[in-house]
């Protein structure tokens, strides 16, 4: 599925654990508690997108556009999101432990309740002002 364009697709619910989606296109995608577990989404415009309470344990999302994006209570674990871009994102209430976020733009990014413990922010403390637990 690499590239593909999935431009306000709805895929809520669905199962792409491990999927490859580098550089595809679900911009206002609805993946509303969807499991894309250790998928590949290196490059996906993924902007204005809902995934509120998706899974995305151990995601590689380096460089992904996650612009104005639902991410209240999505589990993001260990996910790898160097690079890539949150600005005007919900991110509240999602659990983001172990997450590599270095250098990713947290711009009015709203993360209350967010889950920071083990989160890697480097790079991002001074710029967001962003309060780790």
């Amino acid at each position: 599925l690499r590239g593909t364009n999935l431009i306000g697709a709805y895929l809520d619910y669905a199962c792409m654990k491990g999927t490859n989606l580098s550089g595809a296109n679900l911009k206002g995608a609805n993946l509303e508690n969807s499991n894309l577990e250790v998928a590949t989404l290196r490059y996906t415009d993924l902007s204005y997108a809902n995934l509120k309470g998706a899974i995305l344990v151990g995601v590689d999302l380096q460089k992904a556009n996650l612009s104005n994006t639902n991410l209240q209570n999505a589990n993001l674990y260990g996910a790898w999101l160097e690079f890539a871009n949150f600005e005007n994102a919900d991110l509240s209430e999602a659990n983001l432990k172990d997450a590599y976020l270095v250098n990713a733009n947290l711009k009015s990014a709203n993360l209350k309740g967010a889950m920071l413990k083990g989160t890697n922010l480097e790079s991002n403390n001074k710029k967001t002002n962003v309060e780790r637990d």
